[in-house]
């Protein structure tokens, strides 16, 4: 029996460690299936999932110049799977307004122009500027206390 990568097989478990488990294939030929490889969710302890002497049906991922045969159940398995979508996130500048409907930003004081958004910025800003200056002037220097 020739074993060719992608060919569907069916193997009993012989053996069972903490990376994965070995399936006899007939005929003095065995190969590993990696604990990575048993099932589409998460997989702690392999003996949750299979036990030696389990009929299983593989399908052989790699055959090496070796002879190690690399198998996979999840991919013996006909049912599809889902797609992995790309996860977005949003990000939210929360000092700015929300959108309405219209797509129009929502002020609590009416409708504000671009002149009055800049000066009231531009005043906040120093605010926090002078606040900063003024915690961290008194902290500069090496020895001694400070000095008035």
């Amino acid at each position: 029996m020739s074993i060719e990568v992608g060919a569907k097989l069916q193997g009993k478990v012989s053996g069972i460690t903490n990376f994965g488990a070995f399936i006899d294939l007939g005929e003095g030929k065995t190969g590993l299936v990696h604990i990575s490889e048993i099932s589409n969710g998460f997989v702690k302890d392999i003996h949750d999932v299979l036990t030696v002497g389990d009929e299983v049906t593989v399908k052989v991922t790699t055959v090496g110049d070796d002879g190690k045969v690399g198998l996979s159940i999840r991919k013996a398995q006909d049912q599809p799977q889902p797609e992995k979508k790309p996860f977005k996130r949003e990000f939210r500048d929360n000092n700015r307004p929300k959108p309405t409907a219209k797509g129009k930003p929502q002020n609590n004081s009416g409708k504000q122009d671009f002149d009055s958004l800049m000066s009231s910025f531009l005043k906040d800003s120093d605010d926090r500027l002078s606040s900063i200056k003024r915690n961290t002037e008194g902290k500069r220097g090496g020895r001694g206390g400070r000095r008035s």
